[in-house]
């Protein structure tokens, strides 16, 4: 049979895991807080086009300039965003990781609690602009080619 002190002992310890518990619980969620807050920008040389991007690189804002469709090719506009993007993400992945390797176990690699890292890469081509004469002989016609048939649509 147990006695007072055994019981005291028991006691204790529980409650010393109790509080370890909901203090290693506060440490979770304040580490989650700060991840959903981490943000990373990147702008284009001519400040013609930002990207904002959150801790897993996902797009959040596209901020272009009024006359950025004069200045840029759709494609080239397109392959900006892009290339900013992966810059962004990139950064952003290392704040991340940042906030967690003060929370991790020490050895352990951030990233692999964050998952795959966007690093950037390449800048992607721009398609080529058709000429203007290639596009006198385009048919823009209103047929669909859902409704032709596989031969067709060659």
């Amino acid at each position: 049979m147990p006695t007072d002190r055994t019981a005291q002992n028991h006691r204790a310890e529980v409650d010393e895991l109790l509080a370890e518990y909901r203090s290693s619980r506060e440490r979770l969620a304040e580490t989650h807080r700060a991840l959903e807050a981490v943000t990373a920008e990147a702008r284009s040389s001519d400040g013609a086009v930002r990207v904002v991007v959150g801790h897993q690189g996902v797009l959040r804002e596209v901020v272009l300039a009024e006359d950025v469709y004069r200045r840029l090719r759709p494609a080239e506009l397109a392959a900006t965003v892009v290339r900013l993007t992966g810059q962004a993400a990139a950064s952003a992945a290392e704040r991340a990781a940042e906030i967690l390797a003060d929370v991790l176990p020490p050895g352990a690699d951030p990233e692999t609690f964050l998952g795959e890292t966007p690093k950037p890469g390449p800048q992607p081509r721009a398609a080529a602009r058709p000429a203007e004469d290639d596009l006198e002989d385009e048919d823009f016609s209103q047929t669909s080619w859902l409704s032709s048939g596989p031969a067709e649509r060659r």
